[in-house]
């Protein structure tokens, strides 16, 4: 039987979420602080608009779906677990690591599973370039450049750091395997309304390693890329790139084993994705999750590490 689930929260991106979960056969309900938005998804999907009471009591509901407000996150959260369902939750996973952990912990206890929606954790592109790092194909990491920019949609609710910088940490964090032993942050408040609208985080794990972050709402144009550099070779996710071109490699490096460092560089190639709609890929996985046929991967703890960071920012 397949596993069905309600989305709370149908607003910007919850629509999305309504859409791919109804897509994958698997949308049982829909629920929304705006009850026309929530109807008239309903409606379009052919499911039922209902109160998080309700859902939260319906036995034919396996799981929830939260992409309401972050401030939300954490009490929808445990409500769903305590009634034993499995939960997803969009990031970020809380407002802190506290509430982080309580959710874990209520997971645990219902035995249930908890979910991050660190979405570029599923992009076809992000997993081979993942691949590629820990079977040393890039050579030891060195250091990881992360740029979020555009020219978008300003929150009142939470800053740059907090609407665009998840994805960023995560992918950092998982591809260094590592907890941040220093976080520093610069940060711009343009428009005066007392939030960042841009901002620079700077990571420090060991010795050797590092990795910065750079995002802005108020941008002049769309950049989404991630640049590993490497002591082998160095790469880089572009995410605005067709998918022929999205994951490019540069096997160019710094040698610093001779008395005089030598650059040695050649022709960039790129890597042969499969095209696959990320969102798609990531509400599949939470069906596969709940079933028990996949492995965790943004589980709860890796949110709380995401929210580590985050919460060092402000």
């Amino acid at each position: 039987m397949s596993q069905r689930v309600a989305v709370i929260g149908c607003g910007h991106w919850g629509k999305n979420l309504v859409r791919n979960f109804a897509e994958l056969g698997s949308l049982h309900g829909v629920c929304d602080a705006d009850k026309d938005l929530a109807r008239e998804l309903a409606d379009s999907y052919g499911v039922t608009a209902a109160e998080y009471d309700a859902i939260c009591e319906d036995d034919e509901i396996d799981g929830v779906v939260i992409a309401a407000p972050a401030p939300l996150h954490a009490p929808l959260a445990l409500k769903a677990l305590e009634a034993g369902k499995h939960v997803y939750v969009e990031k970020p996973l809380a407002m802190n690591v506290a509430e982080a952990t309580k959710m874990i912990d209520a997971a645990a206890a219902s035995d249930k599973h908890l979910m991050v929606g660190h979405l570029l954790q599923y992009h076809p592109a992000f997993l081979a370039l993942k691949d590629m790092v820990f079977a040393g194909e890039l050579g030891r990491v060195t250091h990881i450049q992360s740029n979020r920019l555009s020219f978008g949609k300003l929150r009142s609710e939470e800053d740059v750091i907090w609407s665009f910088a998840p994805h960023d940490i995560s992918m950092v964090l998982s591809l260094i395997r590592g907890e941040a032993t220093n976080v520093d942050v610069e940060k711009v408040d343009i428009t005066g309304n007392g939030l960042a609208d841009k901002a620079n985080l700077f990571m420090t794990f060991d010795d050797t390693t590092t990795a910065q972050v750079s995002v802005s709402w108020l941008h002049p144009f769309k950049e989404q890329k991630l640049i590993i550099i490497g002591s082998k070779a160095m790469a880089v996710f572009d995410d605005t790139k067709p998918w022929s071109e999205k994951l490019t490699i540069y096997p160019q490096f710094a040698d610093l084993d001779v008395s005089d460092t030598a650059l040695s560089k050649q022709d960039p190639w790129c890597v042969d994705l499969s095209e696959a709609e990320p969102l798609k890929l990531e509400c599949q996985y939470f069906l596969d999750l709940m079933a028990d046929k996949v492995p965790v991967r943004t589980d709860g703890e890796e949110g709380a590490r995401v929210l580590k960071v985050l919460t060092q920012t402000a």
